[in-house]
């Protein structure tokens, strides 16, 4: 597993379009360090993603390393359609990872969410 981080940013299309350009023109320094950004338009967006119930998925799976879904349901304790929706949505995201053998793993260990409260 990585250790790396996903950066949510809860941002205007402008400013994500910012940050890519800002990126691209580290890449063309030879600055090409993997990075995972993922942005929302408002906060009501990312947290109608990430909810509390697919945020302990997050943490379960990263503290267990790679499993499938029917095992991670059973060690949630939840039903297992509502953990296979939930985890298809975080694999849509990019949240969760498919492995080659078709498990789901978190390879990141922090999520770190900026919120602007000067935003549009």
């Amino acid at each position: 597993m990585g250790n790396g981080m996903t950066q949510v940013h809860i941002e205007s299309r402008e400013a994500a379009a910012q940050r890519v350009i800002a990126a691209w023109k580290r890449a063309e320094t030879g600055d090409v360090a993997p990075e995972r950004h993922l942005s929302f338009a408002d906060y009501a967006a990312f947290t109608k993603i990430v909810t509390p119930r697919r945020h302990e998925l997050l943490k379960a799976l990263r503290k267990s390393g790679p499993l499938s879904v029917r095992a991670l349901s059973m060690l949630v304790k939840r039903d297992y359609k509502s953990v296979h929706v939930d985890v298809a949505k975080l694999i849509e995201i990019g949240l969760i990872d498919r492995t080659d053998s078709g498990l789901v793993e978190v390879t990141w260990d922090e999520l770190t969410a900026k919120l602007s409260l000067l935003a549009a």
